[in-house]
Formats: C-alpha cells, sequence, structure tokens
C-alpha cells in the first residue's frame, strides 16, 4: 500500500488549477471553491453536481484527462 504524503499547498491555488484542468476537458463544476468554514485544514469545496457532469468527471480521470 503507497503512503502519501501531506504538502502544504494553498486552497486557492489548489482550486484554480483544478479550475483550469476541468475546463480543459469539458467539464465545469459550479461549486468548486475554497471552504472557508475551516480555514486551518486547507479543504476544497467540490459541491454538487449533476448525474451527467459526474460521469464526465469520471471519464476524465480514467483517460487521464485526455480526448
Amino acid at each position: 500500500m503507497a503512503t502519501t504524503e501531506l504538502r502544504d499547498v494553498d486552497p486557492h491555488t489548489a482550486v484554480e488549477s483544478l479550475r483550469q484542468a476541468l475546463a480543459e476537458a469539458g467539464i465545469v463544476l459550479p461549486s468548486l471553491g475554497v471552504d472557508f468554514v475551516h480555514p486551518g485544514l486547507r479543504l476544497v469545496e467540490l459541491g454538487r453536481v449533476r448525474a451527467d457532469v459526474a460521469e464526465r468527471l469520471a471519464a476524465a480521470v480514467q483517460r487521464g484527462g485526455r480526448e
């Protein structure tokens, strides 16, 4: 089992990186943003999406984001 190392990443930067990557795959998550409720946790809020958007997101992840 692989271990993952936690990195100190700015959530605003992470949101913008994810928004850009998703846009390149033709996917928009309207609720994507920084979670301000627990700022110390540096959480990114992905929000709710329609089922068709979830399917497109899954397909993009499966193909590595490539068309």
